[in-house]
C-alpha cells in the first residue's frame, strides 16, 4: 500500500529529548502551546508512543494526563487524540458515539464504513481493553433494524481482501443487487448487506460498473430510492468508501465545516486518522469537489492554536498548486465516466390528481375567495395537489362556469410570497419561465443568476416555448431584451443559449476528443479567445457529448474543467460556464446547490426558491431533494421549514413533497 500522508517519521528522532521538551513546555506558570503543537504534529504516531514511554520513564508522570491538565477546549482534544494509538482513538470514538442519551450514528457509519479488517480488529481489542465491554454487544444494544445488521457485519472485519476477482461472480452480484431492489416491489435488504458487507473493494468496483449497465442508473441512486434513514446513509458510505475512500473523507470534512458552526469532533477525528495514510489525496479530492482547498476552509473555519495544529496536519494549501495529484485525476476522470453511463430516473413530487374534477375544483376555489376573508388553506390544498395541466383546465372551467378570471381573483385575494407562488403554479411552464426571465431583466439591476439558471437548464423545446410566451405576454423579443440588459461575452453566451439550438443526441467519441483538445489548447490562449472557444463548445454541444468532452479534458490536461473555469475566468462568464458544467454533470445537484444558496445565511432569496420549486415540482424535485440531503446533511423540507413561515411555507412544503 502506498501511503500518502502528510505526517511521517521525524528524522534524527530522540524520544527522551522530545519528552524533556514537552516537560519543559508544561512546567511552571502557563504552557508553551506553540512548542507542544510543533513537536506533536511533526512526529508519527509510532514516535509519539515512544515519547509517552520516555516521559513516564524520565518523570514518573503520564504525558496524556499532563496534556489534559495544561490544555483546554478543542486544542486539548486534538493534541490528546494525536497521542493515542489509532486503535485506541477509534475505540474512544465508538464509545463516545454510543454512551449517554442518543447515539451518534454518523460517527459509527464513518468509522466502520472506512476501516480495513486489521484496523477493525485492533479497534475491537482496544475497546475491550479500555472499557471492559464488547463493542459488538454495545452496538447491538444501541442500534436496531437493518442498520444494526450491517454494522455488525462490518464489525467482523472479514471483508475479502485477496484482490482476486471472479468475473462470473461480478455478474451474479450485479444481477442479485438489481433483483433485490429495482426489479421488485420492496427491497431485499439482506442481499445488499451480504454483498456490500463482504466482497472485496476491487470486486465491488466492478460490480458497481456492471450494475450501471444493467439498471441504467448508479448503485447510489438505487440505494437512495430503495433504502432510508441511517441504513441508507450507512450503505451510501460503504459505496462511497469503495469508490474512493479519499473522496468519502473529503465530503465528510466539507460537511463538518460548511454553514454555521463546525462539527469539531468530525473534523478532529478525520484529520488525525488520515494524517499518516491519505491526507494528500483527501486534500486533492476536496479541491476537486468543492473548488477550494481544505487548507483554506480550515483556516476560515477555526482559530488559534487549534487552527494551527489542524493546518500542520493538513500539510499544505492546494490552491497554490494547480494540478491534480494522481489519484484525484483518476477520480475526476471516473466521475465523468459515471456521469455519462448513468441514466437517472427523474422523479417529480407533484402528480396528476386521481378522480380529477375541474368543475368541483373551480367551485371550491370560488367559495374559498368569496365573502369576507380568504380560505388560504383550501386554495393551497387544491392548487398544490394538481398537475399543471389540470390547473390549466381549472383556469378554463373557472372562466366558463363563473365568468371570472381565476388569476385576477387569486391576485386580489392573496399577497406577497404566497401570491407569487400560487400565481406561478397557475401559469403554464412556458408562461412561468417567460415571467421569471422578465423579472430578472426589468427594473434596476439584473438577476444574472436567474438568467443563467433558466437558460442553462431548459431543453430546446422549453426555450422555444418560453420565447413565444415572452413575446405574447410582453410584446417584446426576449433575445432583444437580453442584448439590451447585458454586455460582452456574457451577453453572447445568453444569446447563444436563448436560440434553443443545442445539439441533441449521444456523444460523438472522435469529435469529443477533438473538442477536449480544443478546450485544452484554449486554456493557454488570451482571455477573450478562451471565452469564445469555450462558448462555441459548451453552449452548442449536447449534454451527453459534453460529459465525454469534459472527461477527455482531464486526460489531456490533468485538470478538471470546473477548476479551469474557476481559476481562469471571472464574473458572469465564469458563473454561466460553471452552471453549464454542473448541469451536465448532475442537474439535480445543481438545483440543490441553488436552493441551498437561496436559503443559507441571513435572508431568503424567495424568488429563486419559488422559481425552482415551481419549475421542478413536476420534473425532478424528488431527485433534487435527495441531492440536497446528501450534500448538506439536512433535508430540503427542514430548510424550508426553518426559513419560511405561514401559508407560504405550507404551500412550499406541499411542493417539496416529503421530509427525507
Amino acid at each position: 500500500m502506498v501511503f500518502r500522508g502528510t505526517i511521517t517519521d521525524a528524522v534524527d528522532f530522540d524520544a527522551t529529548a522530545d519528552a524533556e521538551a514537552l516537560y519543559n513546555a508544561m512546567k511552571g506558570f502557563g504552557s508553551d502551546k506553540e512548542a507542544i503543537l510543533e513537536l506533536v504534529t511533526s512526529r508519527s504516531n509510532a514516535q509519539r508512543q515512544e515519547i509517552i514511554t520516555a516521559y513516564k520513564s524520565s518523570y514518573g508522570k503520564d504525558l496524556i494526563g499532563d496534556l489534559k491538565y495544561e490544555l483546554t477546549g478543542h486544542f486539548e482534544r486534538l493534541i490528546v487524540s494525536l497521542m493515542r494509538t489509532p486503535a485506541q482513538q477509534d475505540a474512544k470514538e465508538i464509545h463516545d458515539a454510543l454512551k449517554g442519551a442518543g447515539t451518534n450514528e454518523r460517527c459509527l457509519i464513518e468509522v466502520l464504513a472506512s476501516r480495513n479488517n486489521q484496523q477493525i480488529h485492533d479497534m475491537v481489542e482496544a475497546y475491550k481493553d479500555a472499557y471492559g465491554s464488547d463493542m459488538e454487544e454495545d452496538i447491538l444494544r444501541d442500534t436496531s433494524g437493518h442498520f444494526k445488521k450491517m454494522l455488525v457485519v462490518l464489525l467482523q472485519g472479514t471483508r475479502d481482501e485477496s484482490g482476486v476477482v471472479d468475473a462470473d461472480l461480478v455478474e451474479q452480484d450485479a444481477q442479485d443487487l438489481f433483483a433485490a431492489g429495482e426489479e421488485q416491489w420492496g427491497t431485499d435488504e439482506a442481499k445488499f448487506i451480504m454483498i456490500l458487507g463482504n466482497r472485496s473493494v476491487t470486486h465491488l468496483k466492478m460490480v458497481f460498473d456492471q450494475y450501471e449497465r444493467i439498471a441504467e442508473k448508479c448503485i447510489e441512486d438505487s440505494i437512495k430510492s430503495e433504502l432510508s434513514g441511517d441504513f441508507e446513509r450507512l450503505m451510501l458510505a460503504v459505496v462511497q468508501g469503495i469508490r474512493s475512500v479519499s473522496m468519502f473523507f473529503a465530503r465528510r470534512l466539507y460537511k463538518s465545516m460548511k454553514g454555521l458552526g463546525t462539527a469539531d469532533n468530525t473534523l478532529i477525528r478525520i484529520m488525525i486518522s488520515r494524517s499518516e495514510i491519505d491526507m494528500l489525496d483527501i486534500r486533492e479530492c476536496f479541491r476537486l469537489r468543492y473548488e477550494k482547498s481544505l487548507y483554506n476552509m480550515i483556516k476560515e473555519d477555526t482559530s488559534g492554536d487549534y487552527k494551527r495544529t489542524l493546518l500542520q496536519l493538513c500539510g499544505g494549501d492546494d490552491d497554490l498548486a494547480g494540478e491534480f495529484f494522481p489519484e484525484a485525476a483518476q477520480i475526476a476522470y471516473k466521475m465523468w465516466e459515471l456521469s455519462a453511463m448513468t441514466k437517472v430516473q427523474l422523479r417529480p413530487t407533484i402528480w396528476p390528481a386521481d378522480n380529477f374534477d375541474p368543475t368541483a375544483d373551480a367551485q371550491a376555489l370560488r367559495k374559498a375567495m368569496k365573502g369576507f376573508g380568504t380560505d388560504e388553506d383550501a386554495i393551497i390544498e387544491i392548487i398544490a395537489h394538481r398537475s399543471n395541466a389540470q390547473r390549466q383546465e381549472i383556469r378554463q372551467t373557472f372562466k366558463s362556469l363563473l365568468g371570472r378570471d381565476l388569476m385576477k381573483d387569486l391576485k386580489s385575494e392573496l399577497s406577497k410570497n404566497l401570491e407569487r407562488l400560487i400565481i406561478g403554479l397557475m401559469l403554464t411552464p412556458a408562461e412561468f419561465d417567460a415571467k421569471m426571465m422578465r423579472k430578472a431583466i426589468e427594473g434596476i439591476g439584473t438577476d444574472e443568476h436567474a438568467l443563467i439558471e433558466i437558460l442553462v437548464t431548459r431543453s430546446n423545446e422549453e426555450i422555444h416555448a418560453m420565447n413565444a410566451a415572452y413575446s405574447s405576454a410582453y410584446k417584446r423579443s426576449l433575445e432583444g431584451d437580453i442584448q439590451s440588459d447585458t454586455a460582452g461575452h456574457f451577453c453572447r453566451i445568453l444569446v447563444s443559449l436563448v436560440q434553443g439550438a443545442r445539439e441533441e443526441g449521444q456523444a460523438d467519441l472522435e469529435r469529443a476528443d477533438a473538442d477536449a483538445q480544443e478546450l485544452a489548447d484554449a486554456c493557454n490562449a488570451e482571455s477573450d479567445d478562451m471565452d469564445m472557444k469555450f462558448m462555441s463548445i459548451l453552449c452548442t454541444r449536447s449534454f451527453p457529448h459534453l460529459r465525454k468532452v469534459f472527461q477527455e479534458f482531464v486526460r489531456f490536461t490533468n485538470k478538471d474543467i470546473e477548476q479551469i473555469i474557476k481559476k481562469e475566468m471571472s464574473g458572469d462568464v465564469k458563473n454561466a460556464f460553471y452552471a453549464i458544467v454542473c448541469s451536465v454533470k448532475n442537474q439535480p445537484s445543481y438545483f440543490a446547490d441553488r436552493l441551498y444558496k437561496a436559503m443559507k445565511g441571513l435572508g431568503t432569496d424567495d424568488r429563486a426558491l419559488i422559481r425552482i420549486l415551481v419549475s421542478r415540482s413536476e420534473v425532478d424535485l424528488f431527485n433534487i431533494r435527495k441531492e440536497f440531503k446528501e450534500t448538506h446533511d439536512d433535508s430540503l423540507h427542514d430548510f424550508i421549514q426553518g426559513d419560511t413561515s405561514g401559508d407560504y411555507r405550507k404551500a412550499l412544503l406541499l411542493l417539496c413533497g416529503g421530509e427525507d
